[in-house]
């Protein structure tokens, strides 16, 4: 078997026994790397309004604040739930993964900026943090049904 019989089979850069769909993919990197990028931005605008405004004196600081440590946290899991998927389904990237990545993502910033700023109006009670888990749990099993 020659190299170019290789790379046909399956194999990478003449080696037989690499499979292609077994390595990531450059475009997952990239964006993974670009959205931990992004996190880290947002991350440190975090650290700039917390360390520079106090939602004492300031109220619309604490909504930028919310704000900002929702979407910090909601930019640094959606790799790491792609991450997840992905080697759940033993590294193969199938459609739809990105969206369900994106989409808990989405659910981990919202339950976090509304966590922080009930905790700024005095309002946080945890019988009242079950339930909004308990909601999105429920939104998300209904969402990501496999067909």
């Amino acid at each position: 078997m020659t190299a170019e019989d290789a790379s046909i089979v399956g194999g990478s850069e003449g080696r037989p026994d690499t499979l292609d769909f077994l390595v990531m993919e450059a475009r997952d990197r990239m964006t993974n790397l670009g959205l931990f990028a992004g996190a880290g931005i947002v991350w440190i605008l975090v650290a700039l309004v917390v360390t520079t405004r106090d939602p004492r004196i300031d109220s619309a600081a604490g909504f930028v604040g919310a704000l900002l440590i929702g979407l910090a946290i909601g930019l640094t899991v959606v790799p790491l739930f792609w991450l997840a998927i992905f080697a759940r389904h033993r590294r193969i990237a199938y459609r739809g993964d990105w969206t369900r990545a994106v989409r808990r993502g989405g659910w981990v910033a919202v339950v976090t900026t509304v966590f922080v700023i009930l905790r700024l109006q005095g309002a946080f009670v945890p019988a009242l943090a079950l339930f909004i888990l308990a909601l999105v749990v429920l939104a998300e099993a209904v969402l990501s049904v496999e067909r």
